[in-house]
């Protein structure tokens, strides 16, 4: 798709998860002090202990998690410590039950130290929730993790609180690990609730908790993730973590911290900002009867486009070659019913309502064939 958008004019992007805003100016300044500073060096493999205190407070303060310094490693974005999970809790045929439709660096991540992933899917009718009956059902002696992700990508899910509490008591009753993907846990919208698993009695202590920067600081290309979990984990991460890349970049480590401690106005306007954008999506939507699971977090509208009589593959080449908007199918993210779309609504409103003019005329033109 993206080979295809590169040769044709004026195409308005809503495919990928790049939020469209500037990162906010007193973070880019924070790492331009740094780097004046001299504050450009390696640091520990766990990251700058200041940058870590402060993921703590956030922690605490957001979520209702309790963790100490050195309970919390900073990575080069989630991607690293995805990859970081997989390499301490893998061993050739250990089954990872993963949440589906998924963002398929998890599947790379598993195979590569030798295990197998099970998606888990998730459905329309239950706004593409995770059921703990689906993860019940996919239980095997080899089960040993599960990846837990809400806010969802690609289908903007949120897990409800009571569900989650279920979901805990299952991994609690079968003995699992779960890795609770929370990048999007601050870009939570009105009739949706998040509640990290960590914080359930019991959950503690066989939870590694992954967030970041990049989505809700809008800091994609700075690269700063980070995992929070129990010591004992931790500990025996530096060493490998030390191997994948030393450290998050200093002057990034920097610009995280003040993402963190200071003026939160910017990441309250981004997400009044996707809010709006959202609503006007699923209005678009509903005008042109096509359905969708209720989008409680993330940037993502995943949205079941068969209604226009084209299997998603399809839909999309052709909106991108007749009408110049880019979406993404659901095959991307290992959905192979081949009925879904993702769409972000990463552009600006005006940009938005012209993709869904686009979008409606070649919807009307195909149903009309």
């Amino acid at each position: 798709m993206l080979e295809i958008a590169a040769g044709l004019d004026d195409v308005i992007a809503m495919g990928r998860g790049d939020p469209d805003f500037h990162t906010p100016a007193h973070i880019v300044e924070a790492a331009k002090r740094a780097i004046d500073a001299n504050e450009h060096h390696y640091t520990h493999p766990a990251g700058i202990p200041q940058l870590r205190e402060a993921i703590a407070d956030t922690l605490s303060r957001e979520y209702g998690l309790r963790y100490d310094l050195d309970e919390v490693i900073v990575t080069a974005g989630v991607q690293e410590s995805i990859t970081l999970c997989m390499l301490a809790l893998i061993e050739p045929g250990d089954e990872v039950l993963i949440t589906s439709p998924r963002f398929t660096t998890y599947d790379q991540a598993v195979h590569a130290f030798g295990g197998v992933p099970v998606p888990v899917p998730t459905f329309e009718s239950d706004d593409f929730a995770l059921m703990p009956s689906e993860i019940e059902a996919r239980l095997t002696e080899r089960t040993k993790v599960l990846v837990l992700v809400s806010p969802n990508n690609p289908t903007g899910a949120v897990t409800p609180p009571d569900v989650i509490r279920q979901i805990a008591e299952l991994a609690i009753r079968h003995d699992l690990i779960v890795i609770s993907d929370e990048i999007y846990a601050s870009l939570i919208y009105e009739g949706a609730e998040h509640l990290s698993i960590a914080a359930v009695d019991g959950m503690r202590e066989r939870t590694i908790v992954l967030n970041g920067f990049s989505k809700s600081y809008a800091m994609t290309g700075w690269r700063v993730g980070y995992m929070a979990a129990p010591k004992a984990f931790t500990r025996m991460l530096i060493d490998p973590r030390h191997m994948l890349s030393i450290n998050a970049a200093t002057p990034s480590q920097f610009a995280a911290l003040a993402a963190l401690t200071g003026p939160q106005d910017a990441l309250v306007a981004m997400r009044d900002a996707y809010a709006e954008r959202r609503a006007f999506l699923m209005q678009a939507m509903d005008g042109l009867g096509l359905t969708y699971g209720f989008p409680g977090g993330a940037f993502y509208l995943y949205t079941n486009t068969s209604g226009t009589g084209m299997l998603s593959p399809a839909f999309c080449e052709t909106l991108l070659r007749e009408g110049r908007v880019l979406l993404f199918p659901g095959s991307l993210f290992g959905d192979d019913s081949d009925l879904y779309t993702r769409m972000s609504y990463l552009q600006p409103l005006p940009r938005i309502e012209e993709a869904m003019d686009r979008f409606a005329g070649v919807v009307e033109r195909h149903r009309g064939g």
